[in-house]
């Protein structure tokens, strides 16, 4: 089979499958009766060619790390002692109602004051810069319930959860657990120390809160996706538009539903269906690195030189605008997905007994009706449109890694 050729597949040929009926799931399973969709192959008749992709994009999610490096207060809030106790009242008051972590909404855990803040952060995370450092939780003071409970409480004035993994898990926890990370096709590189390289989760908003710290590295980096594009164009426009070709195929690393394919494949750089017709990306070079098991069986195409030329390119182009940071103790990082890309650094964890660098993460999904991108996608206007659900995995939020 020829480099880079595509493969006949049962999804290409059905870009628009029938209704789903994620929101009318059980609720015996699924406490708000609302299902993860998961992950699904674009729609294909609508994505566009390169030709239509603009050669700059102008507006306030295109940034250069100069603008914010020196400047703190244009992007991270401290907590304020109000903010703080107003959000351990409610969440002791959400505590002793019995409702499961799963079970947290906007109208279970009321913010009045803070509530008008993350409003504000919902939009500029949309339509803006894409992300915000938080300071100042209390997560050193706080037993891990209510860390837990509180952390997702904020999360719901963002987006709704959505299940980051096979196993249900709504509430993440980026924590090396001794996997292997050469072992690509199978191991999810956030439960180890490796590095991340540039890469956008499957969902709307990522947020990673900071609970311990290693001893050396673990440090995040963001970059604009659209000052990304924008140096491209000038630069590598064969690369840009390498980019936009549904010729990239994504490892599910057997987190499938029955019936499903094992991979997907899509583009890199889309231009959204409708809405403003902005320019996301979805993209993880592990998962497109992780799949000669089934390209050395022909089932799919092996990368083409001109597919590797093009992943080393857009990784060193991230690398060199990107915006770097360390995450505090108490830190709380919310990132778009749709308009930045972000990366850890390696890292090496304190000697045992001490604790290991522990992340709590969310996957915040944002549907196109509730001012979310238009995303190509069959699963656009879904409430919890994105994230990994593996048939009816009931959502979980465990306390801890497992």
């Amino acid at each position: 089979m020829a480099p880079g050729a595509l493969v006949a597949e049962a999804s290409s040929l059905s870009p628009h499958p029938k209704p789903s009926k994620n929101e009318s799931a059980p609720k015996d399973i699924f406490p708000d009766g609302i299902r993860t969709s998961g992950q699904h192959p674009p729609l294909y008749d609508v994505l566009k060619p390169y030709s239509e992709f603009p050669k700059e994009i102008r507006g306030p999610t295109v940034w250069k790390a100069e603008e914010y490096v020196n400047n703190p207060e244009r992007w991270v809030h401290r907590f304020t002692p109000d903010e703080i106790q107003e959000l351990s009242d409610t969440t002791d008051r959400f505590l002793a109602s019995g409702i499961p972590l799963t079970g947290i909404s906007k109208e279970n855990f009321y913010l009045p004051r803070l509530s008008k803040l993350l409003t504000a952060l919902r939009s500029d995370l949309l339509d803006g810069k894409g992300f915000i450092l938080f300071k100042g939780f209390p997560a050193g003071q706080w037993n891990p319930e209510k860390t837990a409970a509180a952390y997702m409480g904020l999360g719901t004035y963002i987006g709704y959860f959505v299940s980051q993994n096979g196993r249900g898990h709504v509430l993440g926890h980026v924590k090396d657990v001794g996997d292997d990370p050469t072992q690509i096709h199978t191991v999810r590189i956030y439960r180890t120390t490796a590095r991340q390289f540039f890469h956008a989760d499957d969902a709307d908003v990522v947020g990673l809160l900071c609970v311990h710290r290693a001893l050396e590295g673990g440090e995040s980096d963001i970059v604009s996706v659209h000052h990304v594009w924008n140096t491209l164009q000038r630069e590598h426009p064969d690369v840009a538009e390498t980019l936009t070709k549904p010729i990239w195929y994504f490892d599910r690393k057997g987190e499938v539903s029955e019936g499903q394919q094992e991979w997907i494949r899509q583009p890199v750089f889309y231009i959204e269906n409708g809405g403003k017709g902005r320019v996301y990306c979805k993209w993880d070079p592990y998962y497109v690195k992780s799949l000669t098991r089934f390209s050395d069986a022909g089932l799919i195409p092996a990368l083409s030189e001109e597919q590797q030329h093009a992943l080393r390119v857009l990784e060193d182009t991230c690398q060199r605008l990107s915006l770097h940071m360390v995450l505090e103790v108490g830190d709380i990082q919310f990132v778009s997905n749709a308009h930045l890309l972000h990366a850890r650094t390696a890292y090496k964890d304190y000697p045992a007994p001490a604790p290991r660098r522990h992340l709590l993460r969310l996957w915040l999904a944002t549907p196109e009706g509730e001012g979310g991108w238009a995303l190509p996608m069959p699963d656009s206007a879904e409430k919890k449109r994105g994230g990994i659900q593996v048939n009816n995995t009931p959502p979980r939020a465990p306390l801890d890694a497992e």
